[in-house]
């Protein structure tokens, strides 16, 4: 397919020379005379490549704008800016605000080609790395047969048709950002953009520049995170880490759906959907003042409570099951014979949860596609061994300091409750696999006190 550049210069001669440059070379070619005729084409279809004069018709609008706009389109388009009188000062700050590269006039037809093919070079192995992680993550599907997860599911199906609030919670590695992502996709804003912001990841002192943007005294601007999720979805991750300070700026936006950039006078109106997610009970934080109550109650009009994978362990073959196709797809191997009653799939703690489980999937298949499944059952050991080598010890500590019969109750309570999670809480599969009678097996977990495993 043909790449398509859009040439803008205000000099006619230089923007007819590099057009004819471009199109010697096979490449689909629009041009722009103006700033006003720019917005117009940029509008009308983003270009694969833009070349871009700083200098332009107007004086209050340059090419440094029409960077800002294609990048807020969307930043991996590549952007070469040219100019014949520039200063270092405005190159640099070119670059900083996402340009490719900066030419200055006069340049070589060599030059520009070359640095036209480099930048495409780079513009289609960043996409290929995007289509790589949609593949890995995005295209994901929430997998499990386990109530709780088809309560999850429920839920995202009637949230479809709302604009409501989402507070999803659970563990690190559950899967909240996935939720959240599906809840965007089967939403009336599926088109629009998904923005994500990790309150754990930033500095104190960045929060909101990240989320409000900021205003430059040379009048250059850095769009925040709201302004990027305008008319999408905007997901704050970990929405516990932020500042008490700027939670009351938070809760102001969600009210009246406008706000300041950092060091701006001017209002900007959003029209956003908020999903916050956090691993933290944000009920506790409110106790100790870590949270506003007052945002709290606003962020959590829909709640979405994501559990641990230990307690839903007939999810972990479905789980196995899907990543081992996926991700041997993806990576470009077979699928590997993984034996999903391995039993200390079900005895590790999985602080990792979903997650977890996934790298070791990806794991073997990337390593052990070829073995056996005796082989690659060794690499599940090894894997899990640290946590299963503390568990056991423990058992054993406690049961060398009980009587011989409480030790031998608690083994058989260990024992049965990792075969009744092997096999989904089933009873009768439980009691085949152990060479006991149903009845037998349904008196001794009534004495143990084992209750059923969901």
């Amino acid at each position: 397919m043909l790449k398509e550049i859009l040439v803008i210069d205000d000099n006619s001669d230089i923007r007819f020379l590099i057009c004819n440059i471009l199109k010697e070379q096979n490449f689909e070619v629009r041009s722009a005379a103006n700033y006003d005729q720019a917005v117009l084409e940029i509008n009308k279809r983003l270009p694969d490549l833009a070349i871009i004069d700083i200098k332009l018709d107007k004086t209050d609008k340059d090419g440094i704008d029409l960077l800002k706009i294609i990048n807020k389109k969307n930043k991996l388009t590549p952007v070469i800016m040219i100019s014949g009188h520039a200063t270092v000062q405005i190159a640099v700050e070119a670059i900083r605000l996402g340009a490719y590269e900066f030419i200055e006039k006069p340049f070589s037809k060599d030059k520009i080609l070359n640095y036209v093919n480099r930048a495409i070079e780079t513009f289609e192995l960043k996409k290929e790395k995007d289509i790589i992680e949609n593949k890995l993550f995005h295209s994901f599907e929430l997998i499990g047969k386990s109530p709780a997860i088809l309560k999850v599911k429920k839920i995202i199906d009637k949230l479809s048709a709302s604009e409501s609030r989402v507070l999803i919670s659970g563990p690190t590695g559950t899967g909240k950002e996935l939720v959240a992502r599906k809840i965007h996709k089967h939403s009336f804003r599926s088109k629009e953009p998904f923005i994500i912001i990790n309150a754990a990841l930033l500095k104190e002192t960045t929060y909101e520049k990240e989320l409000f943007g900021e205003e430059f005294e040379d009048g250059n601007i850095s769009f925040g995170a709201l302004e990027r999720a305008d008319k999408g979805t905007l997901l704050i991750d970990e929405v516990s880490e932020i500042p008490f300070e700027t939670q009351a700026n938070v809760l102001r936006v969600l009210i009246d759906q406008k706000f300041k950039r950092v060091n701006g006078s001017k209002n900007i109106n959003v029209n956003i959907r908020l999903i916050s997610s956090s691993s933290k009970d944000l009920n506790e934080l409110i106790k100790i003042k870590k949270f506003r109550e007052d945002l709290y109650h606003r962020l959590n009009v829909m709640p979405i409570e994501l559990t641990s994978l230990t307690t839903r362990t007939e999810d972990i073959p479905l789980l196995i099951e899907y990543f081992n196709s996926k991700l041997s797809e993806i990576n470009g191997v077979k699928q590997a014979e993984i034996d999903v009653m391995n039993d200390n799939l079900y005895i590790h703690n999985w602080p990792g949860n979903v997650r977890e489980l996934r790298n070791l999937v990806e794991r073997i298949t990337i390593l052990s596609s070829n073995e056996s499944k005796e082989a690659i059952n060794k690499v599940i050991d090894d894997v899990l061994k640290p946590t299963l080598k503390n568990s056991d010890k423990n058992i054993l500590e406690k049961s060398f300091q009980s009587p011989l019969k409480e030790a031998r109750e608690h083994f058989e309570k260990e024992y049965l409750t990792t075969q009744l999670k092997k096999h989904h809480g089933n009873i009768s599969k439980t009691a085949d696999f152990i060479g006991m009678e149903r009845s037998a097996l349904h008196r001794k977990l009534k004495t143990l006190g084992i209750k059923g495993i969901n």
